[in-house]
């Protein structure tokens, strides 16, 4: 519609303009970028301010997330081998954009959950910067056929917290149904330790769906998922090196951006600040010595 077209426009003048005046946030911010956040937030510009505040923030407060992202690394490269992490090519008729996310394998000495959460993060900034469509909301699927028990110690509990904070709360999506296939009886175990960083109208959203069953298919139509689930947008192999590859040429981008999109927050203003950014540091470590029924 072309009034809306013309108030994203103003809308987004008025952002630039005021990232401009904010000598703690970065200014080199792609156009698309800000975009998302003033649709992701309803058109309220002070809602779209404080998210990319805390967008930026997140990210600078995480470096084990967002810094030394080589996607020819030897970490990355095995993150994206052990894991399925997918935008899927086709939207729904609501046009709402699903995701697939699955262990390819399921050798959890293979697996860190560090890596396999800053790939996650690659392929949401390659989307957030390259992608002109903006869907009208996001449905991640989560097939946990291959996750086991031995998975539990591997969560990184200060690094699940940023994602999950950042996920909810900081990247300029609109979520709309969360969906967990395959999950297997012990699914209830790691749910729990996920559970207290949930927000509750997330929590409303997630769909458990037992093994060998099509209740997914009441929410998302099979022909829009790949054809090892039924369904007709191609294979999971296709797709993915499809997106491999157009993360890896953005590889210039991805070991600059880390200076680029940093915060400086020694000139940080004292007043008028979202409280959620004092709430990402000082996180505990890992579960390791969780204790777990």
């Amino acid at each position: 519609m072309p009034d809306q077209e013309l108030e994203t426009n103003r809308d987004l003048v008025n952002i630039k303009n005021w990232l401009c005046k904010q000598p703690h946030l970065p200014h080199d911010v792609d156009e698309v970028l800000l975009k998302r956040f003033i649709l992701s937030c309803g058109y309220s510009i002070e809602r779209a301010k404080r998210s990319l505040d805390l967008f930026f923030t997140i990210r600078s407060n995480a470096p084990e997330l967002f810094c030394m992202r080589d996607p020819w690394s030897q970490e990355i490269r095995r993150a994206f081998e052990v894991t399925d992490l997918i935008p899927l090519p086709r939207t729904t008729k609501e046009n709402y954009k699903v995701f697939l996310y699955r262990l390819s394998n399921p050798d959890m000495d293979l697996f860190s959950f560090v890596d396999v959460v800053k790939a996650f993060f690659m392929l949401a900034d390659t989307r957030l910067t390259e992608e002109d469509e903006i869907p009208a909301g996001e449905i991640p699927i989560f097939d946990s056929a291959n996750v086991s028990l031995k998975f539990i110690p591997k969560i990184n509990l200060s690094v699940l917290r940023k994602y999950m904070i950042y996920t909810q709360e900081a990247l300029p999506i609109r979520l709309k149904q969360v969906h967990v296939i395959n999950a297997p009886a012990y699914i209830s175990k790691i749910h729990a330790i996920c559970k207290p960083f949930i927000k509750a109208e997330v929590a409303k959203m997630i769909k458990f769906h037992e093994p060998n069953s099509d209740t997914l298919y009441k929410d998302i139509p099979q022909e829009l998922l790949p054809a090892e689930y039924g369904g007709k947008v191609g294979t999971i192999a296709e797709i993915k090196r499809f997106w491999i590859k157009r993360i890896e040429a953005k590889r210039d981008w991805f070991l600059s951006a880390d200076k680029r999109w940093a915060v400086d927050e020694s000139l940080r203003p004292s007043t008028g600040h979202d409280e959620r950014v004092n709430n990402i540091r000082d996180l505990p470590g890992s579960f390791r010595s969780l204790a777990l029924d």
